[in-house]
């Protein structure tokens, strides 16, 4: 008899203690109890419906007719003895509800004692799904079976998937023992941590163990046609955790190579996890062969890991760095490296030889704004060897030794709310010029003021008028400052020649308007300056020459000025729009900001003193000084000041017709972002009243693509024979009316075809490790990169909304940043450019996988090319090409690699190396 169930229904069937004579149906793989039930109802008289007893906890009895057909039985009395029955209960068999569905029927055969769920079978069970074409239960033999269903033209379609919580399996077919629990799973695809099974026999052993035989590993997204795979001859998988095989070798469409191992092991895992970082194999002439950033890797948290790298040489030499990166959500991330190398030169014995020990210290540190809006810290730190860049022969370096100078700043910040507000704030800064090797730090400077306290301003209603503006604050700065040399660096002597003081200061201002359109500001400044580092010069006749004698302990001098300026705002507009007429350029609009200030510093004298010295010639000479000329914020002002400065700010716009003919608003340009102009006269001085004309001014064209800054400095005065300034007026002295002492313009330009094709481009360039290793973010020095780990990423490009052809790229996505600068020096009549330079780093797809960069430049003024390096990638999908060259210099090298992108296969990598040549002195 068969009994079929509609098509598209959901049946849920609840079983509570059953117990059976002929066979007990196990369906660990989440198979219907549905099918159990009909299993059990073969073997009862067809004049009989089986009733489920009436237990403790029952409310009602449970019965299940075969045939509609079938009259129910007598209900069992409560006397029956199988209620008195001595035997424990078994553990109810289901211990949640069973669905399933199938679109066509679900039929029961009693001859052949076999259920099929045919179309679309579905069964669910707990965390257990199962879905195939046809599932078939063979009560006979135990078995289960799952496969695909077959059409008239021979085309197999909905072939079985069994899902189990995360781990999914993918098969042709299932057979399933239900008692055993094994199985038999025909060409299974299944995903673990990132990478793809493919096997024609799996053995299912249990739960947690599987066998497979000829099975492949790929992390291939194309599972039908893998571009690589390891054939794995047999092989024990445990999902999530490991993969464990015997004869294992690569193949490569298809075609064998010689890579192979005896046995592998393959870890499963998607949490973060510790292993080893294989190196990078080099050969450098000076220091022979070479392991590179091999080391091992640390997952030491969710929060923090670490990384752990080591180079070897040779000739003995032999480097190591540190990596670590933190974060906590919401809160705080940074990272922390740490870089040394002793470097060995040329053989012992040789008069070239030499050692040398480098090292540098980077810690970037950032906390999240949500965190604490009243306090902050945060540290950009990059210190070390003056010659740590340029000197380092590690790959990670290559294209910062370029780098000038190292800075370095730690700070912390706190806010008091109140009212008055309070704000502190303590800061170590560390700036490093590695070609002179001076060394500048503050260790520490302590920073605090009071918000400005208006005590004449009402309590309720705008301040207005000069009483109510009147304001005061009080800031107080104390710095404990070190000037030292790269080879006194971190030895006590870097202390010997520090500076300590403390300047404090109370600002007292006022603003109001007059006339209506004037703004007018005046303001008092009220300072005392303490030290403890003070001197005394005296001459002394013995020795015939005037010495310097540093003194130590407290010392102050108080400094006091006033300033006042008054400016306005002057708006034009030139109309170019006439009746009648579309024309492109309707008006141009100019803001000028006139201002002119007038600022009074007094003498102080007092603080300086004399002495009398004998000269050369035998002559008796006094001379004067100040005992605070080498304290930390200097000695105070010793000339009476009283200048008027002159200042005016210009800004130009346009207004044009846009191209969108929707629009019928003009669009604003800017033609001059700010024109400023700035000079003064000092009444009190003897000479050389006026000061050199400044004139600064910067623009932004092309939708703000392009950045322009220019500069100049006018001198009105001439120089003499010995190019020195003179009293007298370069235009009286035959010359024009200014003299152009310097000038300077630098340009900036970025542009992608992001800025064409109207996506929206993103707000911040992805931070490479150049920035990481203390280079550029605009890859105009060249980018450094550490082919050999990728372990913060796969850094794959996301492709899955390109539409272009696999052999013709239409689009051609591009990018190009050029930075040039040009100097003018002619303050002794040199009249010379002094510097003029042109960088530029670029980026082009020439096809939708091979892109090719170039970062270099010109110097026009020693005519001759500066650092150039060439980049050439190729994308293989599950694999990256990646070759760097830098064809001519003095670290003219180039590197090769050639590896898996994955990061569960990261070390499967080929690279090599050609360092620079050794250059004979």
């Amino acid at each position: 008899m068969t009994f079929q169930k509609p098509s598209h229904t959901f049946t849920k069937i609840h079983l509570k203690a059953l117990r059976t004579k002929s066979f007990h149906i196990l369906f660990s793989l989440s198979f219907t109890v549905f099918i159990n039930t009909l299993g059990l109802a073969q073997d009862l008289p067809k004049t009989q419906t089986p009733i489920l007893p009436k237990t403790e906890n029952d409310s009602m009895r449970v019965s299940v007719n075969i045939d509609s057909l079938l009259t129910p039985t007598a209900p069992i009395k409560e006397t029956d003895s199988i209620l008195q029955d001595t035997i424990p209960k078994k553990k109810d068999f289901l211990e949640a509800v069973v669905n399933y569905k199938a679109k066509d029927y679900v039929t029961l055969n009693q001859r052949l004692k076999q259920t099929t769920l045919y179309n679309e079978a579905e069964v669910y069970y707990q965390d257990m799904e199962i879905k195939a074409g046809i599932i078939v239960i063979d009560h006979n033999k135990n078995l289960v079976y799952a496969g695909r269903l077959k059409d008239t033209a021979g085309v197999y379609s909905q072939a079985p998937t069994f899902k189990q919580g995360a781990n999914l399996v993918e098969p042709d077919s299932i057979i399933f023992n239900t008692e055993t629990k094994k199985a038999l799973i025909f060409n299974s695809r299944t995903e673990q941590s990132g990478g793809y099974i493919i096997a024609d026999v799996t053995k299912k052993e249990n739960d947690s163990v599987y066998f497979i035989n000829r099975g492949k590993f790929t992390t291939s997204e194309d599972q039908d046609d893998p571009e690589f795979y390891f054939l794995m001859r047999k092989a024990k998988i445990v999902p999530n955790k490991k993969v464990v095989t015997g004869l294992t070798n690569m193949y490569i469409y298809n075609v064998p190579t010689p890579i192979g191992l005896p046995f592998a092991f393959f870890p499963l895992t998607k949490k973060q996890t510790s292993g080893i970082l294989f190196p990078t194999f080099g050969q450098d002439s000076r220091r022979g062969y070479n392991l590179q950033n091999g080391g091992y890797y640390f997952a030491i948290s969710d929060y923090v890991d670490l990384a752990l790298y080591g180079d070897y040489y040779t000739n003995g030499s032999y480097g190591f760095r540190t990596e670590t990166n933190y974060a906590v959500r919401y809160k705080f991330r940074g990272n922390l490296g740490i870089r040394y190398e002793n470097l060995i030169n040329s053989e012992r014995g040789f008069p070239d030889y030499s050692k040398s020990s480098i090292y540098n210290i980077r810690w970037s540190h950032s906390q999240d704004a949500k965190a604490n809006p009243s306090s902050r810290f945060s540290a950009s730190v990059n210190l070390g060897s003056s010659k740590y860049y340029q000197e380092s022969v590690n790959q990670m370096n290559a294209s910062n030794f370029l780098n000038n100078t190292l800075s370095s700043s730690v700070s912390y910040s706190k806010s008091f709310i109140g009212e008055p507000q309070v704000n502190i704030s303590l800061t170590a800064t560390h700036s490093q010029n590695t070609r002179t090797q001076q060394i500048d730090m503050t260790l520490p400077t302590f920073q605090g003021s009071v918000s400005r306290i208006f005590p004449f301003a009402p309590k309720v209603g705008a301040k207005k008028g000069i009483i109510d503006n009147i304001n005061f604050q009080y800031n107080i700065n104390a710095q404990n400052r070190i000037r030292t040399t790269d080879s006194l660096f971190f030895k006590p002597e870097m202390f010997e020649d520090a500076r300590v003081g403390v300047q404090q200061s109370i600002p007292l201002s006022t603003n109001f308007k007059v006339f209506k359109y004037f703004s007018v500001s005046a303001s008092s400044n009220f300072q005392e300056n303490w030290t403890l580092n003070t001197i005394r010069k005296f001459y002394d006749p013995d020795e015939n020459k005037v010495l310097t004698q540093d003194l130590t302990g407290f010392d102050s001098f108080r400094t006091y000025n006033f300033s006042t300026s008054v400016g306005t705002t002057i708006y034009g507009m030139f109309n170019f729009e006439k009746p009648g007429e579309d024309t492109k350029i309707k008006a141009i609009r100019h803001v000028m900001r006139p201002s002119i200030s007038y600022n009074i510093n007094p003498a102080f004298d007092e603080y300086y003193d004399t002495f009398d010295y004998i000269t050369a010639n035998g002559d008796l000479t006094r001379a004067e000084y100040s005992r605070f000329e080498e304290s930390l914020y200097g000695a105070p002002n010793k000339n009476f000041s009283s200048a008027m400065g002159f200042s005016l700010g210009n800004n130009f716009e346009a207004k044009v017709r846009d191209r969108d003919s929707t629009k019928t608003d003009p669009k604003k340009v800017i033609l001059l972002n700010n024109l400023n102009l700035s000079t003064s006269y000092n009444f009190a001085g003897d000479s050389l009243q006026w000061s050199p004309l400044r004139v600064s001014g910067g623009t932004q064209l092309l939708d703000n693509k392009m950045s322009i800054n220019f500069g100049m400095t006018l001198d009105p005065y001439a120089l003499d024979n010995n190019n020195r300034r003179v009293d007298k007026f370069n235009i009286n002295n035959g010359g024009s009316l200014f003299r152009m002492t310097s000038a300077s313009m630098n340009l900036s330009y970025s542009l992608s075809s992001d800025s064409f094709s109207g996506r929206k481009e993103p707000d911040q360039r992805a931070i490479d490790e150049s920035v990481l290793s203390g280079g550029r973010a605009d890859d105009l020095f060249g980018k450094s990169q550490n082919f050999a780990d990728q372990r913060l990423g796969d850094e794959d490009r996301d492709r899955s909304q390109e539409e272009n052809s696999e052999f013709y790229n239409f689009t051609i996505p591009w990018s190009l940043r050029v930075a040039w600068a040009v100097n003018y020096s002619n303050s002794a009549r040199q009249n010379e450019i002094s510097s003029n330079s042109l960088m530029f780093s670029g980026d082009i797809d020439l096809t939708p996988r091979w892109t090719v960069g170039v970062s270099s430049g010109y110097d026009f003024k020693n005519q001759g090319f500066t650092y150039t390096q060439l980049r050439f990638e190729r994308d293989l999908l599950s694999w990256r090409m990646n070759f760097s060259w830098i064809p001519f210099s003095e670290r003219s090298s180039w590197n090769f690699f050639i590896g898996i992108k994955s990061s569960l296969l990261k070390d499967i990598k080929y690279d090599k190396q050609r360092s620079p040549d050794k250059r004979l002195q």
